[in-house]
């Protein structure tokens, strides 16, 4: 089987920075904690966990004195300040991308700007960047162009995104929240990383003449999840998995399919494309 591979995949800055960051600071402390997956494939978190890595639900859980590593997603300020309240030390590293939108958020909720965020509302990014904003309770988000369509009008609008969301989605979304108010601030806060993995993807499945593309990556990552939609939308089969067991369960969908493209998000570390990778070229 002939596999060809994105040009951009895998670990991306502020993915790689904040796995370095635990890796480091496992070696000089027995346990340390994260709020939450501190990256969305199941695989590199279980690595994690195997070096002393601690998962918590949710601040409550973290013991007084412990240290805790602040996710590439970012958290509110709220939370960062109740940790170093009961003695919790506190290494934030969130991702530059998603910072530069708590930032911009903050600023324009600060200027009395209606905030629209386009991104999921479960999202630990998005309610990370609502946590920094002055009215948190007024900041609105919206997945698509229909939600933005309910969005009441407003004298000045400023829409900020999610950094994983497609610049496509967020132009129509602007287009849309344009009418709705006499002054619209548009921020395009989707990282540089995202934009290379959807272009990569286009690229892949456009001009290397593949049968079906195999997407590596968590089920629960939102970036992923856009790849699999740039693919689909150019009308390429793909295929979107986890694991090698996961992989090795569709035999079906290799079937008459002699050049398969490769894609990956990005947070899927690099050991575990090059896992599937080798398993695609021996079938």
């Amino acid at each position: 089987m002939i596999t060809v591979m994105a040009e951009h995949a895998g670990f991306c800055f502020g993915v790689k920075r904040a796995v370095d960051a635990i890796e480091h600071a496992l070696q000089d402390n027995s346990e340390v904690w994260t709020i939450g997956l501190p990256i969305h494939n199941p695989q590199e978190v279980a690595r994690l966990q195997a070096m002393g890595l601690r998962v918590a639900d949710s601040e409550e859980d973290i013991p007084s004195g412990a240290k805790v590593l602040i996710r590439a997603h970012g958290e509110s300020l709220e939370v960062i300040d109740r940790l170093k309240a009961k003695g919790v030390s506190v290494e934030d590293m969130t991702c530059p991308f998603v910072r530069k939108a708590q930032d911009m958020a903050a600023e324009l909720s600060r200027s009395n700007y209606h905030v629209v965020l386009l991104g999921d509302k479960n999202h630990p990014e998005i309610k990370g960047i609502i946590g920094h904003t002055a009215k948190p309770e007024s900041v609105e988000v919206v997945m698509n162009e229909e939600e933005a369509h309910r969005i009441t009008r407003h004298s000045r609008i400023a829409l900020v995104s999610q950094t994983t969301q497609r610049e496509e989605r967020l132009a129509l979304v602007a287009g849309i929240l344009a009418v709705k108010c006499s002054e619209l601030h548009v921020c395009n806060t989707i990282c540089k990383a995202t934009s290379e993995r959807q272009e990569a993807v286009r690229e892949l499945v456009r001009h290397h003449d593949v049968d079906g593309a195999v997407l590596i990556g968590g089920k629960q990552s939102a970036n992923t999840g856009k790849l699999r939609d740039i693919i689909a939308s150019e009308g390429v089969s793909v295929l979107w998995v986890e694991d090698e067991e996961e992989l090795n369960r569709e035999t079906e969908w290799f079937m008459n399919k002699h050049r398969i493209g490769i894609a990956a998000g990005a947070s899927t570390p690099g050991w575990l494309i090059d896992k599937i990778r080798n398993t695609i070229a021996d079938k």
